[in-house]
């Protein structure tokens, strides 16, 4: 059987992370709390995969716009194209 070729099978390798001895995926990322207009970065957490935005938004800067469930809407500009992403708060940090 030939080996899988599809998307996330290509983008792996740019998100693979060390994993350091001690240390966990601190649950306080996910009870995070974001008000509407916050300016927030897209920093994908590849250890969970639910909420994960596309990899191409990775590094990003966009602005909370409203909740939807436990994730967030996220507004960001791709070039000239207002995008809009559902991001759950695991993969999202506040801009300093």
């Amino acid at each position: 059987m030939q080996r899988s070729r599809g998307f996330k099978s290509r983008s792996r390798k740019k998100m693979t992370k060390v994993a350091r001895a001690g240390r966990t995926n601190p649950i306080t990322n996910r009870f995070q709390k974001f008000e509407e207009g916050d300016l927030v970065h897209i920093i994908i957490n590849p250890s969970i995969q639910k909420g994960q935005p596309h990899p191409r938004f990775h590094g990003k800067t966009g602005t909370i716009t409203s909740k939807k469930g436990k994730a967030y809407i996220v507004s960001l500009k791709e070039g000239n194209k207002a995008k809009e992403l559902i991001i759950r708060p695991d993969h999202l940090k506040l801009q300093e």
